[in-house]
């Protein structure tokens, strides 16, 4: 893991990659010589568009999918509301409660009798049902890092029918992910995968793809994007490229190197290591134990006390729906939960405390 932690300046006491991950030593070199050549009247727009490529490509391997499957995003709310605009009149999503809110929101205002519905997450395989038309879920709650049994609720709306959308921002980068296991998947890169904010991506199975419609066309949704600038675009990409929206080139640049770096590693011991340090920092508060390991760990905070206990010895931490959170990531060691837990008035277990290396997904 250390050669992992090395690729990055930073990283001690920082204990926010859920909220926004830290730029890799490659992504500031790469951003800096883009702008240094723009500055300098020599913008590479070629370059740029190699990028693009390049994160695509990488993206895809890290999240076991076709890079025909994989589309560019900004956003995570964008990419949704594709979905959200191609499904039946009046059809039925289901959602877990408190989820992130750029993928629920966008069902919620879709309009057209679309009606969502919302159950706790534990419950949400139990909660399929012959009416339902699209289950989505996050694979990590965002609010309490809960895992989701992404398996039994494949398995559920497979027996009904339903399509599964899943979004993976908070799990891609330290959690094993397959994204064919699922209809659609969503991603927004600048969390766990260090990349700068605009870059998003779209996996999508090509037989829900067909039922799809672009309605965010542009010229870079076209066959060949730089015949496509002018009129009607010209012919769309044949395969998901064609969800494709025009890329924050620059944001690109820096994401390439930062993908590659988690395509590369290996994903179990990643996940063994960020879900090694939260469970020795649960078990310094005395917190349970997750059925499903979780590298982020939250707990009840509503005066926001933890956090300015941590605040105070220069942790870097966050808090969400009234609790504190942290996180553990590849720049994470040993000693970063041992400066938490004493600056939260505990004292950590000792550094081989076992973790189970099982996950499922």
């Amino acid at each position: 893991m250390s050669s992992l932690a090395s690729r990055f300046a930073g990283g001690r006491d920082y204990l926010a990659a859920c909220t926004v991950g830290l730029p890799s030593r490659a992504t500031v070199r790469a951003v800096r010589a883009d702008l240094d050549a723009a500055a300098s009247g020599r913008p590479d727009v070629a370059a740029a568009s190699r990028a693009v490529e390049d994160a695509r490509a990488a993206y895809a391997r890290l999240v076991r999918s076709p890079v025909g499957d994989v589309a560019i995003a900004a956003q995570t709310s964008v990419m949704v509301s594709l979905i959200a605009t191609s499904l039946p009149d009046g059809a039925e999503v289901l959602c877990p409660e408190g989820d992130f809110a750029s993928l629920v929101a966008p069902f919620a205002h879709a309009g057209r009798g679309i009606r969502l519905r919302t159950v706790p997450l534990d419950d949400l395989a139990d909660a399929v049902r012959a009416e339902t038309a699209l289950v989505a879920f996050s694979l990590v709650q965002s609010a309490t890092g809960e895992v989701a049994d992404a398996a039994g609720i494949v398995a559920a709306a497979a027996r009904v029918g339903a399509r599964t959308l899943c979004d993976l921002t908070q799990a891609a980068g330290w959690h094993p992910v397959d994204a064919t296991l699922f209809d659609a998947t969503v991603c927004h890169a600048y969390k766990w995968l260090c990349c700068p904010r605009g870059v998003g991506f779209l996996t999508v199975r090509p037989d829900f793809a067909r039922s799809l419609r672009p309605v965010q066309a542009g010229w870079y949704s076209g066959d060949d994007p730089w015949a496509s600038c002018y009129g009607t675009g010209g012919t769309l990409a044949p395969d998901a490229r064609r969800f494709d929206v025009s890329p924050a080139w620059q944001a690109f640049v820096g994401a390439a190197p930062a993908i590659e770096i988690f395509a590369d590693a290996d994903i179990t011991e990643v996940y063994a290591h960020t879900t090694g340090l939260a469970a020795r920092f649960r078990e310094g508060l005395r917190l349970p134990q997750p059925a499903r390991p979780s590298a982020i760990v939250t707990w009840p905070d509503a005066d926001g006390e933890a956090l300015r206990r941590l605040s105070a010895r220069g942790i870097t931490a966050s808090g969400r729906a009234g609790r504190a959170r942290v996180a553990f990531h590849v720049f994470n060691d040993d000693g970063d939960v041992d400066r938490a837990l004493r600056a939260l008035g505990t004292t950590a277990v000792p550094a081989a405390w076992p973790v189970a290396l099982s996950y499922s997904i």
